[in-house]
Formats: C-alpha cells, structure tokens, sequence
C-alpha cells in the first residue's frame, strides 16, 4: 500500500496546488495528513506528526533564512551590489562584459535569493547593455543563469538549506561541491548559450514601469573590497570550517572553527558585520539599518511556511514507515539514487513551478535511499537542487518575473529562460554524476 499512498499523496498535493490553487503550505500539511491516515495513523497520530515535521525543521533552518534574507536586503540598501558589477565591469572590459556579469551575479547570487537578485541586477543590466553597446539579453542570460544556478545549488538559499536538513549532509560540503557544480552550468546556459542566437533576438525594450534604480552617488557607494567581502563572508565563514575538518580535525582551533562556521552562525556574524560595513560605517543610523532587517524578514514568512510544510509531508512519510518501505525497494537496486532523486525533483518541478516545493518533496520521499546505498548526502541534495531549477514554465513565478523584468512575449520566455533552466538542470546532473565517480 505504501507505494500508492505516496503516488496519491502526492497527486493530491499537486492537485490542491495547481487544480485548486491552493497556497502551497496548506497543500503540504493536508496532504500530509491525508497520507497519514492512508498508512493506517490515527488522525490525531498524524497531526502530531505534522507538528513535528513543522517544528523540526523550522528549528534548524529558520535563522539560516532569515539571516540569508537580512544580508541579501543590506547588501542592497547599501549599494554594495551595484559596487561589485561597476568594479566587475570596468575589470573585464567590454569584451567580456559577459563574463564579468556572470562573475558578479555569481557573487551576489550567494547572498540573494533569486527574486531579488532579478531586481536588484537586472537594472544593473540595463545599465551595462547601454554602456557597453550589446543587446539586453546578452547580459541578461548570462546574470539570470548564475542567479538560478546558485539559488538552486549554494545555501543558505531555502532550497538547498532545506534539502540539506532532510538529508542530513554537511552544509559546509554542500557548499563548496554546490559553487564547483555550478560553474558548468552557468557557463554553458549562460554567455554560451547566447551564441545561439541572432543578435536580434536578444533584443528586447527596457520596460520603463520596471526600471527605477536606487540612485546612489559615487560617495555613498561602498567600496568593491567592502562590498564583496561582506557578501561572501559567509562563505568564507563556512569553508573555513570545512577546510580545518578535512585538514586538521583534531586542531585545538577546531571548536571555534566549528561554531563560526556553522551556517546560522556565519549569517549571523555577516549580518553584524553588514551592519557595520554597509550601514554604521557609511552614516546611516541604527533606526534606517532596522528598516532594512524588518522590510527583509517581512518577505520571507510565506518561503518558511512553504518549506515547514515540506517538513511536515517528510516527517508523516518517515513516522508511516513508508521511508523503510521505500528503502527495501532500493535494495539491490542497480538505479542510480543521484538518478532518481533528480527525475523525482524534475518531475514535480514541471507539475508544481516552486523550485524549493519539489526539491523538498523529492527529498523527503527520496531521504530513506541515504541510508540503504550509501549514497553521498551533499551530492543528494545537489541533485535534488539541480531536478528542482529545470524546466520552468508558466506554473513558476519565476519564469513571470523574467518575462515581465525583459519585457519579453511568453513565446521568447520559453525560447530563452525555459532552455536554460532545462540546461542548468541537466548540466548540473551530468557534473553530478561525474563527481560522484571520485568522491
């Protein structure tokens, strides 16, 4: 019965989202019960299940989030971002105006979700289109490509942070493999891909409706070293940590390393030092550097209510039992777990449109695999995170924002944003896959 239950739970939960238009958290946690129930829980057994799911995975993610949506809205307010692609760019030159916006959307990707990185580059890319005389679209690609790909691949984006938790990999390795993962993808669905096309048709018209930037003079801008270093600073926080594991695990600076680099805590002291960096120091008042912390944590409650759902769907998959279910169906099995984690993402990717909903989904019916094949937990969640970005559609805001961001017909949306999410996505897991052969 358990293979049913979870083909009718999940057809339910895509029927409640995409049938019934129902918000995604309250599809999960009905659904979760619906499941429950099925395998033979009591109702009040379920609920408490779900309870559970909500509780636990909320407790071990929700500041990585908010802290991650704290520093992406400061690195905004401040002007850094707009630092990081003028320096980027006067770097690289026009000739590879590409590549020096794939390297800033790279950068400031690790810190933004994708929403607002759109709207934080894509003025930038206006702007840089002008300037260096090339059609929009052929920076437009290349910024959009890496703004994805993180956000699919890199914590603390929700995604990838919340897949991490179901599969209990180490953040800091799912980091790090995340970032070398990434770079394919971004390079061939990106400047790559452009080539593709006529120069003509990576012309499109600056929606004027859209494109009002924050103006900033040269004196309130930060500078790129301040700019950049607070932005990666959490990486940087987070490798440290992973680097002193693998090199020298019993060093006496093991502990400290281990605390700042937990991920909560790294994002923690980004935002402190954020605070000081892009706000005290540049003048503005503790009052204007809270106006930023309470506009960024204002515009998450939904993305954390989505992702506790997730918890909760996970959670009753696990108290049922259906996880060992699944994992006596694995055993002896020659399919790949990296295989059929991305095909179970992929899938609900194109049923459902929110990346971080499948990804999660994938994860909590995929989790028990772990264990039974000792299958790599990082290379889990990043196959879970590249099924996840693939093939979006109408069904995905995102693939709204950029029509509407590029002022594009939906026909050249899916000629241009649908091919490279389906890139990235299979690129991803190609790389994947051939990581998997060495570690």
């Amino acid at each position: 019965m358990s293979i049913v239950s979870i083909i009718l739970g999940v057809t339910l939960l895509l029927l409640l989202m995409m049938v019934l238009r129902l918000n995604a958290f309250l599809a999960f946690i009905i659904a979760s019960l619906f499941v429950g129930i099925l395998e033979g829980m009591s109702p009040t057994e379920a609920m408490t299940s779900i309870q559970n799911g909500l509780g636990s995975t909320l407790g071990s993610i929700t500041m990585i989030i908010i802290f991650g949506a704290v520093l992406g809205k400061l690195i905004t307010d401040s002007g850094a971002a707009k630092s990081i692609a003028v320096t980027m760019l006067n770097a690289f030159g026009k000739k590879h105006v590409q590549f020096a916006s794939v390297f800033t959307a790279s950068v400031v990707g690790i810190a933004l979700f994708f929403e607002t990185g759109v709207v934080v580059l894509v003025p930038l890319v206006f702007t840089i289109s002008l300037a260096a005389g090339v059609p929009i679209l052929y920076i437009g690609i290349p910024v959009i490509t890496a703004l994805i790909t993180m956000h699919g691949f890199v914590p603390p984006h929700p995604g990838p942070t919340a897949i991490a938790e179901i599969f209990n990999a180490n953040l800091g390795e799912t980091l790090i493999w995340g970032v070398i993962i990434a770079i394919p993808p971004i390079i061939i669905a990106g400047p790559l891909f452009t080539k593709v096309f006529k120069k003509e048709d990576l012309e499109v018209t600056i929606p004027k409706e859209l494109y009002n930037p924050i103006a900033f003079g040269n004196h309130e801008i930060p500078s790129f070293t301040v700019s950049i270093l607070t932005a990666i600073l959490p990486v940087i926080l987070i490798a440290i940590k992973s680097l002193v594991e693998i090199i020298s695990p019993n060093s006496p600076i093991r502990p400290f390393t281990d605390f700042i680099g937990t991920a909560s805590t790294a994002l923690l002291i980004s935002v402190i030092v954020a605070m000081f960096t892009l706000g005290i120091a540049r003048g503005k008042g503790m009052k204007k550097v809270m106006n930023s912390f309470a506009k960024a944590t204002a515009g998450i409650a939904l993305i954390l209510l989505i992702i506790s759902g997730g918890g909760a769907f996970k959670q009753v998959l696990i108290d049922s039992e259906i996880d060992q279910y699944i994992a006596g169906l694995m055993e002896g099995t020659a399919l790949s777990p990296i295989l059929l984690v991305w095909v179970i993402s992929a899938v609900l990717r194109i049923a459902l449109g929110s990346a971080t909903v499948a990804g999660m989904t994938a994860a909590g019916i995929a989790a028990p695999i772990v264990a039974v094949t000792g299958a790599n937990p990082e290379l889990m969640t990043l196959a879970a995170g590249a099924g996840s970005v693939g093939f979006s559609h109408v069904n995905d805001a995102g693939f709204w924002i950029v029509k509407e961001y590029f002022n594009m017909s939906i026909g050249k949306t899916f000629k241009t944003w649908t091919v490279l999410t389906s890139i990235v996505s299979i690129v991803g897991l190609f790389c994947i896959i051939v990581l998997d052969m060495f570690i």
